[in-house]
């Protein structure tokens, strides 16, 4: 059943309550669900098209377009100087479900571009999550026939959150660590990696990945 309600309309005919992004933004999310609810369209609703009229005002309270392009890219040089998983291993995740599941999801690219460079061929390797639980980061981990790389974050593994070791037919050899930074380094750590696990060319699409425990 649809419905309706008036409080949309009268917030976006005095908007003097709004005076900033963030509470426009608030109000305008409500809007859209009030719109959903009562089966409008919401990109011709009056009060929607007043409420983004406004938005226009409050952003226009701000520096100029060109000031705001360059403090963006000013933003972006330094997210690329200082990524966001050195920002979670100084910083942690537990307990925070959103910080949580940005560590996995950068880790697993990250291990993705070792594995590129390691030159291993798709099918020959794979890069698992194990989420752990809420007190912890859980790991991310890319095993494969001759290599198993491992990441962690949080106290315990301050400095040493990479964890990589040889496998050689199919034993686990000792574990040596790295820090979150080497990793980032991907060219390096994989030569880093080739020379000290002694690792030979890549393995065939048909080889099957080790399954390490982590």
């Amino acid at each position: 059943m649809s419905f309706d309600v008036p409080f949309r309309h009268h917030q976006a005919m005095d908007a003097a309550s709004l005076p900033t992004i963030t509470v426009t933004l608030q109000a305008m999310t409500k809007a859209l669900a009030d719109c959903r609810n009562a089966g409008v369209d919401p990109d011709s609703d009056p009060a929607m098209v007043l409420l983004a009229r406004h938005m226009a005002v409050v952003s226009t309270n701000r520096a100029p377009r060109s000031v705001l392009l360059h403090a963006c890219k000013r933003r972006i040089d330094a997210l690329r100087r200082f990524p966001t998983l050195l920002s979670l291993a100084i910083r942690g995740v537990e307990y925070d479900q959103v910080a949580k599941e940005r560590f996995h999801m950068d880790a697993r690219a990250e291990l993705q571009k070792l594995a590129t460079a390691l030159n291993l061929i798709d099918g020959s390797y794979t890069v698992i999550s194990s989420q752990g639980t809420t007190a912890e980061s859980g790991y991310v981990i890319l095993a494969a026939p001759e290599v198993a790389v491992v990441v962690r974050v949080g106290g315990r593994y301050e400095g040493r959150e990479v964890a990589y070791r040889a496998v050689v037919n199919g034993i686990e050899q000792p574990n040596r660590h790295a820090g979150m930074a080497e990793l980032l380094n991907t060219a390096r750590f994989a030569e880093r990696l080739t020379r000290e696990l002694n690792l030979t060319a890549p393995a065939t699409a048909r080889t099957e990945p080790a399954l390490i425990a982590a």
